[in-house]
């Protein structure tokens, strides 16, 4: 079985088959959004010529969401997915943060004001940026000092209130998810766990159970039950102790060579608790040092992380810089070469590896 062959397939990166960035985000269920610039290329390379403004478009109009769902980390979801995929992880996460609340003095009282503050400001169709949100809580002398301002945006979003809107010149808006985000019909939570383990092992497979709970931040009884209720439409394969569990149907991709850009935080590699499949454990000081949650933009060569790469925006275009873990031979200098073009076509801009 090639792992590498297969992810690179089912994650859309090798083998696009949609047309529009909602539907990239729909079939991966979520992508890491942190680094915002990251993630909109993340959505855009697996599609046909994609271009920056084509994934903001898509955003402005509320297909995309970005909010914090799976671990309470920051991930692009379909609109129609989010209020499920709340349902379904923000006790777990909630609960988790209890001694950050703590720590930063915001108890149940308090938050249950903010909630109050945020409809107040947007309701009516209103958005805000993140500094028009604090500025709301100041003027209801609620302090943002410190962490606060962010661990109350992230407990309002977690509660179904606020989600991220349009764009504006520095990130995004803030907007009430009831009048951002269309209704649709609820599922139970039953429903909820099939269709996060279905998203999950058929965008990602072969995956273990272990990196579904890793990804989900389910607890293991629950990521369980939703891979149990899927198991017949999926297969499975055992190498070494590990069971790996992808579609059924799929047919194994032709062994082509490929060379891909990928951002730092793409689903590639953050999308698994075991990264050993694509990355040698060698490398992961390289491409994440000192485990500090940061991760370089990686250079993929048949599925292996072979080496990071950086870009600095410049009048002329952007000159990308490739560190390679080892040297490259002149083939794979050119197809990383084609492969960063593409990112400069992302941007409608030359881009130059020097």
């Amino acid at each position: 079985m090639n792992i590498p062959a297969l992810r690179l397939h089912n994650q859309l990166i090798a083998h696009p088959r949609f047309t529009q960035p909602e539907q990239v985000v729909a079939w991966l269920g979520g992508m890491q959004g942190q680094d915002y610039p990251g993630a909109k290329w993340s959505v855009a390379l697996r599609l046909p010529d994609a271009t920056d403004a084509d994934v903001v478009r898509a955003i402005d109009a509320g297909k995309i969401i970005r909010t914090w769902p799976m671990r309470g980390t920051l991930h692009l979801v379909a609109a129609q997915d989010i209020r499920w995929m709340l349902m379904l992880t923000s006790p777990r996460n909630i609960a988790g943060s209890a001694s950050r609340r703590q720590n930063l003095e915001l108890d149940d009282q308090t938050l249950a004001r903010c909630r109050e503050v945020f409809t107040q400001a947007l309701q009516g169709g209103k958005q805000l940026s993140r500094d028009g949100m604090y500025a709301a809580l100041a003027q209801a002398k609620i302090s943002t000092e410190g962490q606060r301002g962010y661990h109350i945006l992230w407990n309002c979003a977690l509660h179904g209130l606020i989600c991220s809107a349009a764009t504006n010149d520095k990130d995004q808006n803030f907007a009430l998810i009831d009048e951002w985000v269309a209704p649709i019909q609820e599922k139970t939570r039953a429903e909820a766990l099939a269709e996060l383990a279905s998203r999950y092992f058929t965008s990602r497979g072969p995956a273990t159970l272990q990196d579904f709970i890793w990804w989900s931040g389910l607890s293991a009884a629950e990521a369980r039950i939703g891979l149990d209720a899927i198991k017949p439409g999926l297969a499975q394969e055992t190498v070494g102790k590990l069971t790996y569990w992808m579609p059924a149907d799929i047919s194994m991709p032709q062994d082509t060579p490929s060379t891909f850009a990928l951002p730092g935080f793409d689903e590639y590699l953050l999308g698994y608790k075991d990264r050993s499949a694509v990355l040698d454990a060698a490398h992961t000081e390289q491409v994440c040092p000192g485990g500090n949650g940061m991760f370089a933009s990686t250079i993929v060569i048949d599925g292996r992380v072979v080496g990071t790469w950086k870009r600095v925006f410049k009048k002329a275009g952007i000159e990308i810089t490739a560190t390679p873990f080892t040297s490259l031979s002149n083939a794979d200098k050119k197809r990383f070469t084609e492969a960063a073009q593409r990112y400069g076509e992302f941007h409608k801009m030359p881009a130059i590896v020097i």
